[in-house]
């Protein structure tokens, strides 16, 4: 099993105090930042590995680092504190970026990266709760995170504890029948210690989601399921951070965050083909050129 950092969990508590005392603006510039990072060193775990889902890491990075770095309660050196907040990523198979974002806020040493899906590597296609600390369920299979983070959040409820549970899902994941039944089980609980973040960026492996079967009127959707919905760009940092203020009505928060697959780079972006294609070591030049 990996352990903290201390060095990089001590710059981690750093960077939170210092964005505590920064204004909205210059806290997503640090944001930005991380994020940047977190998709260079996730070209080369992939270029390495020669497998994995880089669109679909793209795509999520920027609300993962906005999660981690930006606003949920963790320590790192405590990964399983009681009182901590609770993340669950449902879209499992995009974990290089999630294993990056772990890495850059002190979960475990960075230089573990370069052992993504390596023979005998706590670094999973697929996040290892046993394995890696910062995750807290083994997620992959689709349709299984939301229902364990709606556990999660009603547990919380029912401790009366202050703890807040986020998932985050991929939109392709919302025609799993199980994550409408655990939209219905939060909303009848009134789960408002939850928000669930969906990675709408459209497409899915082998083709676009409505050309596989269609969301649309998918805000609509969440609404009539009794949530709180908040639409915005998922690469925008403050909107990020805004949408992932608590609940203003008692119920669940849904985010529907638009999104880009591939994110970054140019040639990457919007193209289903980068939902599991590695790039050669051309692409990785060229990318790692674009991600500066």
């Amino acid at each position: 099993m990996l352990v903290a950092d201390p060095p990089l969990a001590a710059e981690y508590r750093e960077l939170r105090a210092r964005l505590a005392g920064l204004d909205i603006e210059a806290k997503a510039a640090e944001l930005r930042r991380i994020s940047l990072a977190v998709r260079r060193s996730v070209v080369e775990m992939i270029a390495t590995a020669k497998l994995g889902h880089i669109g679909g890491d793209f795509s999520v990075t920027d609300i993962l680092v906005t999660c981690f770095a930006g606003v949920l309660n963790l320590d790192p050196t405590r990964p399983h504190w009681e009182d901590r907040d609770r993340f669950v990523l449902s879209k499992g198979h995009c974990a290089a970026s999630l294993y990056s974002t772990l890495a850059y806020c002190g979960f475990f040493p960075r230089s573990e990266l370069a052992t993504f899906m390596a023979p005998l590597s706590a670094l999973n296609g697929h996040p290892n709760r046993v394995k890696v600390p910062g995750v807290e369920t083994n997620s992959g299979p689709l349709g299984h995170g939301f229902p364990v983070a709606t556990g999660a959040a009603l547990a919380a409820k029912l401790d009366d504890k202050s703890w807040r549970t986020v998932v985050v899902l991929g939109d392709g994941e919302m025609q799993e029948g199980s994550n409408w039944e655990a939209a219905m089980t939060a909303s009848h609980y009134e789960l408002a210690n939850l928000t669930a973040v969906v990675d709408r960026n459209r497409l899915q492996q082998g083709a676009r989601t409505e050309e596989t079967k269609s969301l649309e009127p998918f805000g609509d959707k969440w609404r009539a399921f009794g949530w709180e919905l908040r639409e915005v760009d998922g690469h925008d940092h403050v909107a990020l951070l805004q949408a992932l203020e608590p609940s203003t009505t008692g119920k669940p928060v849904a985010i529907v965050a638009n999104t880009i697959k591939g994110k970054g780079v140019s040639f990457m972006e919007d193209r289903v083909e980068w939902h599991h294609k590695v790039p050669s070591p051309e692409q990785v030049r060229l990318a790692l050129e674009e991600l500066v």
